[in-house]
Formats: structure tokens, C-alpha cells, sequence
């Protein structure tokens, strides 16, 4: 049966094979090794002879853990049903935190959510049980904050169908976010195969103080590293000012290494973290901890020499840092709140603030409700209240109880805030918001993770911006981002005040944290009695056939369906949102497909030209044509192509849809992996500047793809409307095994060959 906590026996028995294996791997490499390196290398498959080499080696790894969260458990636990398997390999949960619609208050939230979702959330719960997974039922939390109070510990190592799974490396786990074809082969006793990160050390000084608090130090890493500048890295912290951060708000940090790519972030074991486990009902697993000290932090050699040791060394003087606001529109678009009105009036920005959101897997901790409340009470005391709405979103069932208890919901609520469930809502997009419909421009402030246009309402003319928890209450007492709120006076109804810092809060509550998970449900111990619940002709749930294998054939004069521009990520190819709720159905979802790329040749969001009527329509609906009459199809992205979300079906759309190649300048390492998963060939331009020859009605030849090789590139042709052609060359990143995905039509259809 599985536990509703990681038990001692198990982390003990996690720390024993990691040191063996890590002997093996000392011997072989002769050197001191970082955290990141301890944690990968002590999770190998074979120790003995895997190829280590950052950059360019597949490790293949063998994780402790896979978490699921409902939007993508579904399509994860449907492939893993085609995998033949009695029961999950490894312990694996499911969260019910995606689906909730943040709309009236916690508790009519979860009841509208559970009688509109009933279907899925049955599926979901018949499965966990059939299968030996743990299932955590809706409004029980948001999985990360949920993983963090009873999964997550030190030198851990854990996989999740969630980007924002390196929010444990808060509490010294290696864990990263993958699509569901990835958790599929970990949940049926295959290895985890990921290219070896290169190593990002990001140094730690001074001490956070005043307003500065730990989303700062993501922010202001974003703005050093850009969207994409942690690609295929780890970034590991160290440093003194790592003591001053607590272990929820090291999880803030990590969580946010999402949005700069890395494959995960991660702090060393500390005095927070052992507060923090002794806090949450694992003092045996803080004690196991301190005698396993060395496996949790980098060698003493590493921090001395930091340069010999990392690919790239960023120093960051927490002293100096300065409160930050980002966006908008992207999460790496940073600037201190002090020159935050200067850049209203110079590009224009709605300075009006429509609303204010805490909250979100990166912000719903005890210790930020505390801080926003700190605000909240500064203010009332002066006579004043939020004057935009403020929407709180706790990270879970023991986080909202424990601040009931505390009394710091009814400060929330004397200060007109809404406590919403604790669920992800308003930040993936599930936010019914009336007020303001699509194209009407507006400002939000918020303590999310991701700004990407439409990301929260659905409303691409919704400026998001994103800061602290207690900057964002700032703010909805300023009502405007013409103030800077926690510098400035600020002038409510004839009153003018001006906030002072929030007191330092606890990291865990005084009173210790109101135990609660009735949400939790253990799976039986007969599982295979249970019969997994899909209903017949549903429009929410399909059950999956295997996509077919490749032809052994080149491709040949492929139509181009969509040329993309500018930043196209997993939101704009499979947006969430309304069509979560057919996260379960691969075909129905489909119809999302590419609806917010950017078409380069027409400027318009979703649309292009079909390749043989010349019709102008919907991607998705040319996709569909072309599978009909029996072709298959190239699309072609720009940089990045594929950041954000984990979200697999961004990769299993166009597979389903027909597509055949994805070519691009460069791809976000999740979204390439998907594609990989699902059978495609992701192709990166080996000249960038060869994206412009791309035109309108081309098609495109792929050559040689039965001497497909690792490391080798591949001749892509061009073929033009008016008769010439371009030949390009591509690079691709498949190692010998993932060529055999491609050649069989999936990972999937390997696995089951393996089965």
C-alpha cells in the first residue's frame, strides 16, 4: 500500500545504492563531483558503464519517484495501460489540482469542479487503484506544494508530468519535469533516459532582508540566463546566502528554473531543510539527512573552485538585490520595481491594475501567506484595503488549514481579498473571468511562474506581471503600476500611506502545521480487481491506438502546414485553459492544435494557407485534410520552439494530426524529448538564418533517414512554388535508442515490444 509520506526505511534504502554507486563513479572519474553530479551519478542505471559527459552523453537513471498531475496523468496513465503492466514499477501519485476553475471561492470551486470533472476524476481514481498509485483527491492541493510536504527529500531523485516539478529541488531533490511517455517508462521498470546537464552554479552571498524575498533571486536569474539560457543544464546553488532562504523559499527558486529550461535546479541539504522536515512529520528522514551529509552537498573542493567545477558560474549579492517585477508576456522581461513606472509610460502599459493573484505551485507556501498577510494588516491598520481584487490560492489542504487556524483568513478576508481553492486556478489558465473578455488590454500583478499571453484568463490583451507574494499585496493597495509601492506614498481615498517591510515570517508555523490529507486515498491491496472506469463514446476520455511504425521510406515533398514566429511555446501550440478538459481524448484536443502560433507569412495567430486548396483555415483543420487524403506534413518553428509547459499532448496532437517533422532554429529540451517520444523527428537548423528560406506553400524532403546516426546531421530540402529548391543542412539529438522510438513509431510501441 502506498504511503502517504516517503517512510525513513525508504530514503534510507535510496542513500545505500547511491553511495555504491557513487564509489563506482568516483573511481572511475578521479575527482571531486557537485550536487547535482552526487544525485544523477547515484541514480545510475549502470554505473560501471554509462557514459559520462556532459552535453553529449544519455544518461540512462533510475528516479524514486513519479508525480502526476491530472491534466497530464491522463494521457500518461492511458499510455501506460497499452504498457501491459500489473503495477506501477516505482511509488507514483496523482494530484486533482488542474481542473478546478477559480470562480466564486474554495468550496463552491471544488463542488462544481467535481460534478463537471466526474468522469475524468473517476478514471483517474479507478486507474490509481487498479495500478498501485496513490491518488490525491480535488482540492487536496497543488501537486508540487503537496510533493514537497510528504514526497520530496534530499538527494532524492524524481520525475513528473509537470514542468514545474524541480519546485523539491527546494528540499534537495533532483527532480524534473518530463512528458508522459517519459513517467510511462519509469512506472513499467525502464530507465529515465536524459542527456547528462551541463552545470550551472549560481553563487549565493549576503542575506535576503526587507522586501527582498526568494522570488527575487528566480527573477533576477531570469533575467541573466533568458528563457531558454538553462537549456539541458542543472542549476545548483551554493554559497552563504543559501542559510538566509527557507526551504519553501528555495522551492520558489527551483520551481521557477522551469522558465529558463533547466532540467532542474537544486540546493544543498541545510538547517531550513531539516526545519522544514521536522515540521511536516519526517524528523527520521532530517536525522537520516545529517548522517548522509556528504551525499547531500557538493565536495568542499567544488565551493572553493567553483570555475573548475561548473560550465557557467553566475554570483548573485543577495544584499544588493532589489524587489523585481517581470513581464510581460515572457517570464525573463525583469526590472526592479524602483524603475518599474519609468517603463509604464515608455512602452505604454495599462498602468492600472485589473487584478492580484497570490498564489500558484511557486507561491502558496505558509510562509507567503504570511508575508502577503503582513501586508495585508499594514494596511488595514492604516484604514485602508485592497482597491483591485485579490485572489489567495493556498498550496494545499494542511496550508489552508493551518492559516485558518492561525486567523490569517480572516485577515484576507477584512482586507477584501477571495480565497480561492487550493488548487493551481487563475495560473494555468482556469480563471472565469467575465470582466474582462479577449482584446480588452488590462494589467494583472501576480506570484505565478509564467506570463505568456492568455496563460491565466485566456485573454491574449491581459498584460501579467509577476513578483513576491507580499509585492503583489503592495500593489493591490497601490491599484497601480505607476506607484512603486513599497518606496513610494501611496494615496487611497484621501489617505496617504506608505508600507514598511514585512516582518521576517516563520518558515513553518509556530504551532506547528494542521496535519491534513483526507483528500489522500491509498490504492487497495487487490488491485487488479478494480476495473478502470471509461466510459463508452465519451468526449473526455479515448482510449489509445499505437501510432504506426515508420514506413523505412524518406519523406518526400511534405506540404509546410505552419511556419511559426517568434516565440511559440507549448501554450500556443496546445493551449490549456478551457480545453483541459480534453486532456483525456487525443483527438478531440487536437482541435487546439497550433491555434496560437503566430503564422510568419500572415502575422495571424492559428490560421495559414492549405497547401493544396489554398484555402486559408485553421492549422488544425489543414492537418486534418492532408491525414485524410492520406499525407503527412512539416511544420517549422523559430527559437526555443516548445518552451513552458511539460505537456505532452503539444508532441501527440500533431503525431496524431499527421505530422511527420518539426524543423526549427532550436527546440526547449521537454518539448523536444516529447517529440522524440511520440515518433517525430525534431530538426534543428544547423544555420538559424536558414529558417528565412522557408516560404509560403513549400514543401519539404528529408533524405537519408534509413542511415539516420547519432551526431550526424540530416540533408533537408526545400522545395518552392516556383520550382527552385534549398538544401539545409539539420542537426538532431537522437541517440541510437531514440532512433529505434523513431523507427517503431513511438517509445511506447519499444516498450511494449520490450513487454
Amino acid at each position: 500500500m502506498a504511503a502517504i509520506e516517503s517512510t525513513p526505511e525508504f530514503v534510507k534504502a535510496v542513500y545505500e545504492r547511491t553511495r555504491k554507486r557513487l564509489d563506482i563513479v568516483r573511481t572511475r572519474l578521479g575527482r571531486p563531483l557537485t550536487l547535482a553530479e552526487k544525485t544523477l551519478f547515484g541514480h545510475l542505471d549502470d554505473p560501471e558503464h554509462a557514459e559520462l559527459e556532459a552535453g553529449k552523453a544519455y544518461l540512462a537513471l533510475r528516479p524514486d519517484r513519479v508525480a502526476l498531475q491530472d491534466a497530464t496523468a491522463q494521457m500518461a496513465l492511458l499510455q501506460f495501460m497499452l504498457a501491459g503492466m500489473e503495477r506501477a514499477a516505482v511509488p507514483t501519485t496523482v494530484h486533482c489540482d488542474h481542473l478546478i476553475i477559480a470562480r466564486s471561492g474554495s468550496a463552491p470551486d471544488v463542488a462544481r469542479a467535481i460534478d463537471m470533472n466526474k468522469e475524468v476524476y473517476a478514471f483517474l481514481e479507478s486507474c490509481s487503484a487498479r495500478y498501485g498509485l496513490g491518488f490525491w483527491r480535488p482540492g487536496s492541493g497543488i501537486i508540487h506544494q503537496v510533493v514537497l510536504e510528504n514526497y520530496a527529500f534530499p538527494g532524492g531523485m524524481m520525475i513528473g508530468t509537470d514542468s514545474h516539478t524541480p519546485n523539491a529541488g527546494g528540499l534537495g531533490m533532483f527532480a524534473s519535469g518530463v512528458g508522459g511517455a517519459d513517467a510511462v517508462d519509469v512506472m513499467s521498470g525502464f530507465p529515465w533516459e536524459v542527456l547528462q546537464p551541463k552545470l550551472i552554479g549560481v553563487k549565493l552571498t549576503g542575506k535576503l532582508s526587507g522586501w527582498t524575498a526568494p522570488k527575487d533571486i528566480i527573477l533576477k536569474l531570469l533575467d541573466i540566463l533568458t528563457v531558454k539560457g538553462g537549456t539541458n543544464a542543472v542549476v545548483e546553488f551554493f554559497g552563504p546566502g543559501c542559510a538566509s532562504i527557507s526551504c519553501t523559499g528555495k522551492a520558489t527558486v527551483c520551481n521557477m528554473g522551469a522558465e529558463h529550461g533547466a532540467t532542474t535546479s537544486m540546493f544543498p541539504f541545510d538547517a531550513r531543510m531539516e526545519a522544514y522536515l521536522a515540521a511536516t512529520r519526517r524528523g527520521a528522514i532530517a536525522e537520516l539527512c545529517k548522517a548522509n551529509r556528504d551525499l547531500l552537498a557538493a565536495d568542499p573542493e567544488v565551493e572553493a573552485a567553483p570555475e573548475k567545477f561548473y560550465h557557467r558560474v553566475v554570483e548573485i549579492d543577495l544584499d544588493a538585490l532589489e524587489p523585481h517585477l517581470v513581464g510581460p508576456h515572457t517570464p525573463d522581461l525583469a526590472r526592479p520595481l524602483s524603475k518599474v513606472p519609468a517603463a509604464v509610460k515608455e512602452n505604454g502599459y495599462p498602468a492600472k491594475i485589473s487584478a492580484t493573484l497570490v498564489g500558484s505551485c511557486t507561491n502558496s507556501s505558509y510562509e507567503d501567506i504570511v508575508r502577503a498577510a503582513s501586508v495585508a494588516r499594514e494596511a488595514m491598520a492604516a484604514g485602508v484595503k485592497a482597491q483591485v481584487p485579490l485572489l489567495i490560492s493556498p498550496g494545499s489542504e494542511q496550508v489552508y488549514a493551518t492559516i485558518e487556524r492561525d486567523g490569517l483568513l480572516s485577515v484576507f478576508d477584512a482586507f477584501g481579498a477571495t480565497v480561492l481553492a487550493n488548487a493551481c486556478g487563475p495560473c494555468i489558465g482556469q480563471w472565469h473571468r467575465e470582466e474582462f473578455p479577449k482584446g480588452t488590454a488590462n494589467t494583472i500583478v501576480n506570484s505565478f511562474n509564467r506570463n505568456f499571453p492568455a496563460r491565466n484568463d485566456g485573454n491574449p490583451s491581459t498584460l501579467s506581471f509577476i513578483a513576491s507574494p507580499e509585492v503583489v499585496v503592495a500593489y493591490a493597495v497601490a491599484g497601480s503600476l505607476e506607484v512603486n509601492p513599497i518606496a513610494d506614498e501611496i494615496a487611497v481615498d484621501g489617505k496617504k500611506i506608505r508600507l514598511s517591510a514585512p516582518a521576517p515570517a516563520p518558515e513553518v508555523p509556530p504551532q506547528g502545521f494542521v496535519f491534513k490529507a483526507e483528500g489522500y486515498k491509498a490504492p487497495p491491496e487487490k488491485a487488479g480487481e478494480v476495473v478502470v472506469q471509461v466510459a463508452p463514446g465519451s468526449d473526455r476520455l479515448q482510449l489509445l491506438e499505437p501510432f504506426k511504425p515508420w514506413d523505412g521510406k524518406d519523406y518526400v515533398e511534405l506540404p509546410v502546414i505552419m511556419k511559426a514566429k517568434g516565440k511559440c511555446t507549448t501554450d500556443h501550440i496546445s493551449p490549456a485553459g478551457p480545453w483541459l478538459k480534453f486532456r483525456g481524448h487525443l483527438d478531440n484536443i487536437a482541435n487546439n492544435m497550433f491555434i496560437g502560433a503566430i503564422n510568419a507569412f500572415s502575422g495571424d495567430a492559428g490560421k495559414g494557407t492549405h497547401p493544396l486548396t489554398g484555402e486559408v483555415m485553421e492549422f488544425t483543420k489543414i492537418a486534418r485534410d492532408l491525414k485524410g487524403r492520406g499525407l503527412r506534413w512539416v511544420a517549422v518553428g523559430d527559437e526555443n520552439y516548445g518552451e513552458g509547459s511539460s505537456r505532452e499532448h503539444a508532441a501527440m496532437e500533431p503525431r496524431h494530426l499527421g505530422a511527420a517533422a518539426i524543423i526549427a532554429r532550436s527546440f526547449a529540451r521537454i518539448h523536444e524529448t516529447n517529440l522524440k517520444k511520440q515518433g517525430l523527428l525534431p530538426l534543428h537548423l544547423l544555420d538559424p538564418k536558414d529558417y528565412d528560406k522557408v516560404r509560403e506553400g513549400d514543401r519539404v524532403s528529408i533524405l537519408g533517414l534509413a542511415k539516420l546516426t547519432p551526431g550526424q546531421p540530416v540533408k533537408v530540402v526545400f522545395h518552392h512554388a516556383d520550382g527552385t529548391t534549398d538544401e539545409v543542412s539539420c542537426r538532431h539529438t537522437f541517440s541510437e535508442d531514440q532512433i529505434g522510438w523513431f523507427r517503431a513509431g513511438s517509445a511506447l510501441n519499444v516498450l511494449r515490444q520490450k513487454k
